[in-house]
């Protein structure tokens, strides 16, 4: 058989020297490769780039039905997709746009999650209006820089990675310019890593941009996007309705809110279907054709039906918020007949009140409940704090005839001084331009007040015995005399003649206005501006005074009561 030589004293040594060196030694390297890991891992943060889903975050039908069916879309360009369709022009981005309180990067964060893959938010706001290359050390403090070196690891990386842009509102036009030939066909970037230049070539690989910003801060203006960007984006508005969804996106406030108010919250936690059952009997539906998949007394029931009717309340509310915000953000302030409405109407809005609302509260407390939180909103606005609480009560019809005449008030001096937007306080010709602008705007209202009135006359004369009421179906005889008839034309003569004094008036004035010296001439100083709005002037007095003339030498046939 075989046998196995052993010397004994060769194999203790061995084993010594084995023990006391070899394995100390390869403890030190494991405990050094761990240093090194730690701190290579601690430096790039990477912990940071899991993404994590917030316990809040609900999967709502909005999600379900019209979010994840375009986003994935947009993805599948960008990433490709499993199997024979995928493509082999992966291109594209996907632009997110809303007002702030929309769930944008939690949504993304969502999908990076459910996919898995790094999550690589880059924080605009950090970055700022400064940056304008990929380069960190060009940025001009710490944090931007930080950003930066994030984003240049993102293509470092080049695999498995979601590049989330944040806030873009707040970054340089000439920034997002650098991601143009990465967001086509060709999927290129030029990047500084660590001090080297490269160019990623990420053709193939499993990398998505999204960048996401709000289009309303500011009036748009620091909203500026390279358009050979925009031409290679897919571009969602997350603040609105998406075509035909305008009933999941009013539902989701109602899912949203559901964990922030104590009474529905273990409703939330329960199968979503209850949810909407509920939803349903808030509505008005009658509970007995409605299964409900958890066990509740009904007690329970009616807690949740009662807080989900208020809720309703609520959400119609910030909803009429959301809608003025939008349009009134997306309107140039030339254009405005009234002050910017600034209050907002999110689902963070809506998280703020639910929170608040109980079962045991009445219409009046509910109502009070939703102004004040306005109120408190609009204590950051300063100056624009009335005018935006004026056009909130205003939404919802809780407007008193004091707050009223106060907020017509507030337009007419809006849009007067928008009228006045431009001119200095010195700027004598620009404040009479102005003025002369404003009187020819009314004295062409009252043409048109006058010609409207004097049709009614026409047509009251060519149907004697008839008039017309505010429904235009009913007819009503006519009572009027000869003594009618004389007190109005002699109403008429009075007003014309009351024009005439005007005209006069005025004319001697705005000669006097364009050149002292002679009347109709326009002077160097004052220019030939001023001269078109007094042959404005002149022509609608003028207007005025013979439409006036006309209607007071009309013969009117009075009807007899038979007619």
């Amino acid at each position: 058989g075989s046998h196995y030589h052993l010397h004994y004293n060769r194999f203790m040594q061995k084993l010594t020297r084995f023990h006391q060196d070899r394995v100390p030694r390869f403890l030190a390297y494991q405990d050094q490769k761990k240093e090194l890991v730690d701190v290579a891992r601690e430096s790039m943060r990477l912990e940071e780039f899991r993404p994590r889903v917030l316990t809040s975050f609900v999967r709502n039908k909005l999600i379900d039905q019209v979010y994840l069916p375009v986003v994935g879309d947009n993805l599948a360009k960008q990433m490709g997709v499993v199997g024979e369709e995928k493509r082999t022009d992966l291109m594209g981005l996907l632009l997110l746009v809303s007002p702030p309180g929309y769930g944008k990067t939690t949504l993304m964060e969502y999908i990076a999650n459910r996919l898995g893959i790094i999550f690589m938010k880059i924080n605009g706001p950090a970055i700022g209006h400064h940056v304008t290359s990929l380069d960190p050390s060009e940025a001009p403090n710490a944090a931007a820089r930080e950003e930066v070196e994030k984003l240049n690891l993102a293509l470092e990386m080049g695999d498995n990675v979601m590049i989330y842009l944040d806030d873009i509102q707040h970054t340089n036009p000439e920034f997002l310019q650098k991601f143009i030939s990465l967001c086509d066909a060709q999927r290129k970037i030029e990047g500084v890593y660590k001090g080297h230049t490269r160019t990623y070539d990420l053709r193939g690989r499993k990398v998505c941009v999204v960048m996401a910003g709000n289009p309303y801060t500011e009036s748009g203006e620091k909203f500026q996007i390279p358009d050979m960007l925009t031409n290679r984006a897919d571009i969602y508005n997350l603040g609105e309705m998406i075509g035909d969804s305008a009933e999941a996106f009013e539902m989701s406030y109602l899912e949203n809110c559901l964990t922030s108010n104590s009474s529905l919250n273990q409703l939330a936690t329960r199968s979503q279907d209850d949810v909407y059952a509920v939803i349903r009997m808030a509505q008005g539906e009658t509970p007995d054709g409605i299964e409900l998949e958890g066990n509740y007394s009904a007690e329970e029931l009616a807690e949740f039906v009662s807080v989900m009717k208020k809720l309703m309340r609520v959400r119609d509310v910030i909803l009429a918020v959301n809608r003025e915000y939008i349009r009134s953000a997306a309107m140039s302030d030339d254009y405005r007949t009234e002050p910017a409405f600034k209050l907002q109407g999110s689902y963070r809005n809506m998280n703020r009140i639910a929170e608040k609302v109980v079962p045991i509260m009445n219409d009046d407390e509910l109502q009070s409940l939703i102004v004040s939180n306005y109120e408190n909103d609009s204590q950051t606005l300063t100056s624009d704090t009335e005018a935006n609480l004026l056009k909130f009560k205003e939404l919802i019809g809780a407007l008193t005839e004091d707050e009223l005449g106060r907020w017509d008030a507030i337009k007419k001096t809006f849009q007067q001084n928008v009228k006045m937007r431009g001119v200095g306080a010195d700027d004598k010709v620009g404040q009479v331009v102005v003025q002369l602008s404003s009187f020819s705007e009314g004295l062409e209202s009252i043409r048109d007040t006058m010609a409207d009135g004097l049709e009614q006359l026409v047509a009251s004369n060519d149907a004697p015995g008839v008039v017309e009421t505010e429904d235009d179906s009913a007819e009503a005889p006519q009572d009027a005399g000869p003594g009618a008839v004389e007190q109005l034309a002699g109403q008429l003569d009075g007003v014309t003649s009351g024009l005439d004094q005007i005209r006069q008036a005025m004319t001697e004035g705005l000669d006097r206005l364009v050149s002292p010296e002679h009347p109709g001439e326009p002077t160097a100083s004052v220019g030939p501006e001023i001269a078109g709005h007094v042959a404005g002037l002149r022509e609608s007095l003028d207007a005025i005074r013979d439409a006036l003339a006309e209607a007071a030498a009309r013969p009117v046939t009075i009807a007899d009561g038979d007619a």
